[in-house]
C-alpha cells in the first residue's frame, strides 16, 4: 500500500465514506488536532513513568483513533434510516469516559489539595502533558464548534473535556513522582 494517492494535491480530501471536502474544513481541523493529540500522548507514554500510567495512555490513544475515525466521517454516510451503523464506526462509551474519572480520583488520593493556578513546567514530562491538555482543549473547542455544524455522538465532546482534566492531573502527579517544584501563579499585585 503507497502513503500517496495524489488524490489530495488540489487541496480537498476524503471523509470515511468518501464524500470530498475541502482540507481546511472544520471536520478535519476536528480530527487533524485529536491526532495531534495522540502524538503528544504517545510522547508522555515514552517518558519514564509508571506501568499503569503509560497502560492508561495506550488505552487513550485509542480512545483517540476511535475519535479521530467518528469525526473524519460524513455524518449522513455514518448511519442507516434505522439508526444502525453503515460504516461500522465503533464508539466512545460512558465507561471510557468513567475510566478517566477514576484514573483522576485515584491520582487526586496522592497529591495535595491544590489552592492555586498552577504555571506549567517544572520537568521536561510534566511539560509534555501540559501541551497536551492545550491541545487537548483546542480539539475540544474545534470539536464543539462541529458539533454546533453536524452533530455526532455528544460522548466524544465529554471525553476530550475529561481528558484534558486527566492530562492536568497526571502533570501534578508526575511533578510529585519526579520531585519537581509546582510553581503556583499568585497576581503580582496580590
Amino acid at each position: 500500500m503507497k502513503i500517496y494517492t495524489k488524490t489530495g494535491d488540489k487541496g480537498t480530501t476524503a471523509l470515511f465514506g468518501g464524500t470530498r471536502v475541502p482540507k481546511h474544513h472544520i471536520r478535519i481541523e476536528s480530527y487533524g488536532t485529536v491526532d495531534e493529540l495522540n502524538a503528544h500522548i504517545g510522547l508522555i507514554r515514552d517518558q519514564k513513568i509508571d506501568d499503569t500510567t503509560a497502560k492508561v495512555l495506550l488505552e487513550i490513544q485509542h480512545k483517540l483513533f476511535t475519535i479521530g475515525a467518528i469525526l473524519a466521517t460524513d455524518p449522513e454516510k455514518a448511519t442507516l434510516k434505522n439508526g444502525k451503523s453503515r460504516l461500522n464506526i465503533p464508539r466512545i462509551s460512558e465507561e471510557d469516559i468513567h475510566l478517566l474519572e477514576t484514573e483522576m480520583d485515584r491520582m487526586n488520593e496522592e497529591l495535595p489539595e491544590m489552592t492555586h493556578f498552577i504555571l506549567p513546567g517544572g520537568h521536561q514530562s510534566v511539560s509534555f502533558c501540559h501541551i497536551a491538555r492545550c491541545v487537548c482543549r483546542r480539539a475540544e473547542r474545534l470539536s464543539t464548534a462541529l458539533y454546533n455544524q453536524e452533530a455526532f455522538d455528544e460522548e466524544v465532546l465529554k471525553y476530550l473535556n475529561r481528558l484534558s482534566d486527566y492530562l492536568f492531573v497526571l502533570a501534578r502527579l508526575l511533578t510529585k513522582q519526579l520531585q519537581a517544584e509546582e510553581i503556583k501563579w499568585i497576581p503580582e499585585n496580590s
